[in-house]
């Protein structure tokens, strides 16, 4: 075992954390730093700072990302319209990088010569933290306690919870609780019920938002204003980027919008179940979109789609600071220069209806050209003959070369 004199801890002071806390500090005989990251996941973090002062901790960090979050990493990716397999707005994925970046400065800032989190070994995180922490700092040493340990189940740990006097909030009476995430972006769901892939989650489970059954009977409209690809007002009121995503996420959940159950396909290799409320992400991609409509080329708009699912990989997988997610991204930033104006949505049990859109400076639409009614010349009708001739002309000629064959 490498000798550790001091090793920074992505520490949300829960069971998981808690319990590494003490076992880095028995294990390696090591002093540990804490940081504890605020991106909007709702809940005080301020307890973090307790526990770990309990615990014998001298350097505690708790710093509030909020705005970094979603300026430098949610709106950049949102600039691409990015899902996963076709539905997932990477609410866990994308928080990684930025947690990772963090604990590598105070690395720094602390002169310590590990890193440590909590990511079990069958999951993404574990991937995601990791390759973060080896992109920004490469020789910096990785502790990942559920790849070294015994403790196996949430049983075991809680049993070295009491040996070790380690206070835990969350006892065995009410059952294992839901796996959860949460950020600015969403809250995720695992465990429980939903090892079950044909069991419908319970509605107890969702937190954020109402199910639309019980939405609004009235519909509510929403202005969305856009500067270079980002939201930057709501009904004509600028927000910060933070503000933003919880303004979206309060109309979101308030008419039942953004829920999610998916089985996923995860990089180490397994399928995994799990339910997401990302309220806020979904207004958000289907008025970005909405405005792109109207502003971006059409080959422009086509080649981004076609990129969309790769860029989404490479940000699922773990590879934010990768050389090709940033060539990607260069390219995304720079189509949405003209992406400016405003886009009216309605929201309604669970929908996103958009309903209006328009930019004055930069809009491709051009009403003279594509009206019913008479364009003046505009637009010549009858230059569409040759236009589908060509085309067609290599269907024409194998349709040719078929008859000659059949005789």
């Amino acid at each position: 075992m490498k000798k550790i004199n001091k090793v920074v801890l992505a520490f949300s002071g829960g069971l998981d954390t808690s319990v590494i806390l003490k076992w880095l500090q028995d294990t390696y005989q090591c002093e540990v730093v804490t940081f504890t990251a605020d991106i909007g996941q709702g809940e005080e973090v301020e307890p973090a700072r307790a526990k770990a002062k309990q615990l014998g901790v001298k350097e505690i960090y708790i710093d509030d990302l909020r705005e970094e979050f979603v300026r430098d990493f949610v709106f950049p990716m949102f600039r691409a319209n990015t899902i996963y397999e076709g539905e997932y707005l990477l609410g866990t994925s994308i928080a990684r990088p930025l947690i990772a970046k963090r604990q590598i400065e105070i690395a720094r800032e602390t002169g310590a010569d590990a890193v440590s989190h909590g990511a079990t070994g069958k999951g993404n995180d574990q991937v995601r933290f990791e390759m973060g922490y080896y992109a920004l700092q490469p020789d910096i040493h990785v502790i990942a306690p559920w790849r070294e340990w015994d403790l196996t189940s949430r049983e075991t740990l809680l049993q070295y919870a009491e040996q070790h006097g380690i206070p835990v909030e969350m006892k065995k009476k009410a059952g294992s609780p839901y796996s959860m995430d949460a950020n600015l972006l969403h809250i995720s769901y695992e465990g429980r019920i939903l090892e079950d892939p044909a069991a419908e989650p319970e509605e107890s489970m969702w937190r954020w938002s109402v199910s639309p059954e019980k939405a609004p009977d009235e519909p509510e409209y929403l202005d969305i204003e856009f500067k270079r690809g980002d939201v930057v007002a709501l009904n004509g009121v600028a927000l910060s980027p933070a503000s933003v995503l919880e303004k979206l996420n309060q109309l979101g959940g308030k008419h039942g919008i953004g829920r999610l159950d998916l089985v996923e396909n995860r990089y180490v290799g397994m399928k995994s179940r799990g339910c997401y409320e990302t309220p806020g992400g979904t207004i958000l991609l289907r008025g970005h979109r909405a405005m792109e409509s109207i502003t971006l080329d059409r080959e422009v708009a086509h080649l981004k789609d076609d990129l969309m699912p790769r860029y989404a990989s490479l940000i699922y997988n773990g590879y934010w600071w990768s050389p090709e997610r940033k060539m990607l991204q260069t390219m995304i930033d720079a189509s949405q220069e003209k992406v400016n104006g405003w886009v009216r949505l309605k929201l309604y049990k669970g929908n996103v209806i958009v309903v209006g859109r328009d930019s004055q400076t930069d809009s491709l639409f051009d009403p003279t050209i594509a009206t019913f009614e008479d364009d003046a010349g505009a637009y010549n009708q009858g230059d569409a003959a040759g236009f589908i001739k060509l085309n067609a002309l290599r269907m024409r000629i194998a349709a040719n070369a078929g008859k000659k064959h059949k005789k």
